[in-house]
């Protein structure tokens, strides 16, 4: 199995991992965006997304932003500030951006926000580039 192919067991965004969030992206001007639907099996307290799958989807659309440039990053630090518990079985939009790049280091954001504008969390990352990918 090569690379890509073992990059597709990914647990937020891979496409062969039956248990994974199948999270798909799109880049919108600068920003880097993903939509996802929390199901039951996604939930902490009875209706409410656990805490984990929030930041998994924070990290997750922040440190793929510089994937699809052709990078390889890692999450050397990940702060999540909680504002409003997310329910289940709402769209969620996650929307990560760049705020800074210093070298090998970057910063980033990135917020969860349900269909009537409300933001449930706000994430910041400092990610490392630790190589570019293969082609």
């Amino acid at each position: 199995m090569n690379q890509e192919e073992r990059n597709e067991w990914c647990f937020a965004c891979g496409k062969l991992n039956p248990i994974g969030l199948k999270m798909q992206f799109s880049e919108q001007e600068d920003k880097y965006v993903a939509e996802f639907t929390p199901g039951q099996e996604h939930q902490s307290y009875d209706g409410i997304v656990h805490g984990g799958i929030i930041s998994t989807l924070l990290d997750e659309t922040m440190g793929r932003y510089y994937y699809i440039k052709g990078f390889h990053t890692v999450t050397a630090k990940l702060e999540v500030r909680f504002r409003h518990p997310t329910p289940i079985g709402q769209k969620i939009t996650v929307i990560g951006w760049v705020t800074k790049e210093r070298g090998k280091m970057i910063e980033m954001a990135a917020k969860t926000v349900l269909p009537d504008g409300t933001i449930t969390a706000e994430g910041k990352a400092v990610l490392m580039i630790v190589g570019e990918l293969a082609s």
